[in-house]
């Protein structure tokens, strides 16, 4: 059902034939990236939160990303505490392991975090624990309605400091 709302969504720009799926899991970020053939990092996965009023608000962020809650609560002006496995099906309709964005159950408020603009592009899952799309930061903003871009999250920048030096020492 999940995969099919994602489909449809996707009909109004005839992108519903760009869904990939899996013969094998794409449920977490490692199994996506393992079955894509990507790192981890571009892998955009939908963290499900409680917002004020008890409805949801999704963050799509970097594979390699966590929340910092911190920066979280500066951003929305409340604690961080995601949705239980029920709560986010009964949000999204997606189950856990192909939330995505896209093809929503309910109309929901989406942002993207500032650690998915380093890569040319990205892959959200489509509603399925086997399924993805290959997107450009713009057009997961487009076809997700996003709201904005916000900085929520941690860790990534670790990883692209730690590239960069290794970059560095085989340049010389």
């Amino acid at each position: 059902m999940s995969l099919e709302s994602v489909k449809a969504h996707f009909q109004q720009w005839n992108r519903e034939n760009d869904i990939m799926e899996f013969e094998t899991l794409s449920a977490t970020v490692e199994q996506a990236a393992d079955t894509i053939g990507v790192i981890p990092a571009r892998i955009a996965k939908t963290l499900s939160f409680r917002g004020e009023d008890d409805q949801a608000i999704l963050i799509v962020a970097a594979g390699d990303a966590k929340i910092d809650n911190k920066k979280f609560r500066q951003a929305f002006g409340f604690k961080a505490r995601m949705l239980s496995p029920d709560e986010v099906y009964e949000q999204t309709g997606h189950l856990i392991g192909g939330v995505c964005p896209f093809g929503l159950k309910k109309e929901l408020d989406v942002f993207l975090d500032v650690s998915m603009k380093r890569f040319e592009t990205l892959y959200p899952a489509c509603g399925s624990n086997n399924s993805a799309i290959e997107l450009t930061c713009q057009e997961i903003e487009e076809y997700s309605f996003a709201k904005e871009w916000v900085d929520v999250c941690k860790g990534w920048e670790e990883a692209v400091q730690r590239e960069e030096a290794a970059v560095s020492q085989t340049q010389n």
